[in-house]
């Protein structure tokens, strides 16, 4: 993939209008509660500002639909961002419209950060007014937010139409190469995990897999479908019987490459989905009518995690069953420790994997964790995703 990035120009003395991915989730009294993505944001920043730019942070929170909202406003997050840099990052609130003084005279080495992209309506409707106004900013526009890539909005896609120069940041240039290398060019065997509520909301991530994996593992929700495709009673479990076809033509598909998709053998089983609810394992035959199946058993997550070992690329995402409830963590415990001791190339996104990596402490075992989860599920699919499209025919116009 053609692209031009970031690190490959020279950035002194040029204003560089940084798009980030800064959606974090705060309480209810604004304080942020994890600071994942600011984190994965920071070495970009530091690099640009080391490099001698006058940087621009651009970002969103949340879904103010268009108007200012204060319960919208990334003044916590300037504050947090200072705080990791080291230094005050005033928030430019007046950008809207034009070129405002903080932004016209900020000198080489500074930072300051726009107020919300969404105050504007024109950013989700990838208004070609705004996209220009955003371009007249800056001399390079640099992407650095994976994880809104899958969305044509002005701050994504239009203000890279019109900007001067438009580039790959540092961490959204690697989510490109980590993503192609575990897809496109895999160690085999290649072996792909997805989990998750509902077979519908992956049906298209599962249907490409089929042409790729040497071994799909099914988990959570979806496996209860796969399992009833098989003809288990699942008793209250969650599943969508009209996509049992569906997940049959998956298994059919993979069978006929000679990939598997091994269903599991037992599973932990409760009456009700509460985390003081007793819970107990029994062999998938074993299921009750009034019982729900809320994680993979233990001879199930163990053979998993053999066939995770053997693998040569690991993708994963989503859960094995409901991770929240400690009684029902432990498939998910399992298979995320048989991950991180892997020798595979390991991939994984999606915030419900997020969230299980960091229960189990593997964050620094896991060989690339996307920032995305939307723009992750549509990259493997195979999908074009428009903000790294129109990056490609930026480069290609400057080749």
């Amino acid at each position: 993939m053609s692209i031009i990035r970031m690190t490959d120009l020279d950035l002194r003395g040029k204003r560089v209008l940084i798009r980030e991915d800064l959606n974090v989730p705060q309480d209810d009294d604004g304080n942020i509660t994890d600071e994942t993505r600011l984190q994965a944001s920071l070495p970009t920043i530091r690099q640009a500002l080391e490099a001698g730019a006058k940087v621009l942070v651009m970002a969103h929170l949340g879904r103010p639909k268009g108007e200012r909202n204060a319960k919208y406003t990334l003044a916590p997050v300037a504050k947090k961002l200072g705080e990791h840099l080291g230094r005050e990052v005033p928030l430019v609130e007046d950008w809207y419209e034009g070129t405002p003084d903080q932004v016209a005279n900020l000198g080489e080495g500074e930072v300051v950060m726009l107020e919300n992209v969404r105050f504007h309506p024109g950013d989700t409707e990838n208004d070609e007014a705004f996209s220009k106004q955003m371009a007249s900013l800056c001399d390079v526009y640099v992407n650095d937010a994976f994880g809104t890539a899958h969305r044509a909005q002005a701050s994504t896609h239009g203000v890279a139409r019109f900007a001067s120069v438009a580039a790959a940041g540092p961490l959204l240039a690697k989510e490109i190469d980590s993503l192609t290398a575990a897809l496109e060019s895999p160690q085999r065997p290649l072996v792909a995990i997805v989990g998750g509520a509902k077979v519908s909301g992956k049906l298209e991530v599962l249907k490409a897999l089929t042409d790729k994996v040497d071994q799909l593992i099914v988990g959570g929700g979806i496996a209860n479908t796969f399992l009833l495709a098989e003809g288990c009673n699942i008793g209250g479990s969650l599943a969508e019987p009209d996509l049992v076809d569906e997940a049959k033509s998956v298994i059919d598909a993979c069978r006929a490459k000679g990939a598997e998709v091994p269903l599991p053998t037992d599973v932990v089983v409760a009456k009700e989905f509460s985390a003081d609810a007793p819970v107990r394992t029994c062999g998938v035959e074993d299921v009750q009518d009034d019982e729900m199946i809320l994680d993979a058993g233990p001879e199930t997550a163990a053979r998993f995690a053999e066939i995770v070992k053997g693998a040569g690329t690991v993708l994963w995402n989503g859960p094995l069953g409901a991770f929240e409830l400690p009684k029902c963590a432990e498939g998910t415990r399992t298979l995320a420790h048989a991950i991180a001791d892997s020798d595979a190339f390991s991939a994984a996104g999606g915030g419900d994997t997020l969230a299980a990596i960091a229960m189990t402490g593997i964050t620094d075992k896991i060989s690339y964790i996307s920032t995305g989860g939307g723009a992750f599920l549509e990259w493997v699919e195979g999908k074009k995703l428009p903000a790294i499209a129109i990056l490609e025919e930026r480069a290609a116009e400057q080749a």
